[in-house]
C-alpha cells in the first residue's frame, strides 16, 4: 500500500572482498527489481567501497568501514522527511520476495513495532523494518543487534546472501 511513508534502504557498501570483485555490479539490479515489487513508497541504495552504476538513487557512506550499521545510518539520514519506516534489505540478497517486503510492513503497520525482522526456519534474515523511533539506536553491526518482532516468512524462502562468486549460479 504505497503512501504509508515506507522506504526500502538497500546496503550495497561492502568491499565485496571475499566475492573478488564489486559483487553489487552483479548483484544490485536483481535485488532492486524485487524490491520494486513491494510496495515501498521508494528505493535508496547505500554505496561505499564502490561506485557502480545502479538505476536508483544513491547515497555514499564513507564510513562503510565501520560496518553495516555505519551503512544503514547514511541511508536514513538521506531518506526524505516524510519516511516513517525504512526496510533494509541487503544487495546481495538475490532470492528476496517482495512478498517478504510486503509482509513485513504490514506487521509493521498493525503493530507500529520499532523494528522487526523476516524469519526463515527460525533465523532472523532480511528484510527488516526499523521505524524511524528506531532509528538513532542503530549501532555499528546494523539492525541485527536491536530487538525485533518476528514476522516468518518460511513459506517465501531467505533472500539469500552471496559472498563468494561461485555462489552466483546457486542462489
Amino acid at each position: 500500500m504505497p503512501g504509508t511513508g515506507a522506504w526500502a534502504v538497500v546496503l550495497a557498501a561492502g568491499a565485496a572482498s571475499r566475492f573478488g570483485s564489486p559483487k553489487q555490479a552483479l548483484l544490485l539490479e536483481p535485488v532492486l527489481e524485487r524490491v520494486r515489487q513491494s510496495s515501498v513508497d521508494g528505493v535508496l541504495v547505500v554505496l561505499g567501497a564502490h561506485e557502480v552504476e545502479t538505476s536508483a538513487p544513491t547515497v555514499h557512506c564513507p564510513e562503510w568501514e565501520q560496518g553495516p550499521g555505519a551503512s544503514l545510518r547514511c541511508g536514513l539520514r538521506a531518506l526524505p522527511a516524510e519516511a516513517e519506516a525504512a526496510v533494509v534489505v541487503l544487495g546481495d540478497g538475490p532470492n528476496l520476495s517482495p512478498a517478504a517486503v510486503d509482509r513485513v510492513l504490514t506487521a509493521w503497520r498493525e503493530t507500529q513495532a520499532p523494528v522487526l525482522a523476516a524469519t526463515y526456519g527460525g533465523t532472523r534474515l532480511h528484510p527488516v523494518v526499523v521505524a524511524r523511533e528506531a532509528w538513532s539506536r542503530v549501532p555499528d553491526e546494523g539492525a541485527r543487534r536491536l530487538d525485533a518482532v518476528l514476522v516468518p516468512c518460511d513459506d517465501l524462502g531467505p533472500p539469500g546472501d552471496v559472498d563468494f562468486a561461485d555462489q552466483v549460479s546457486r542462489n
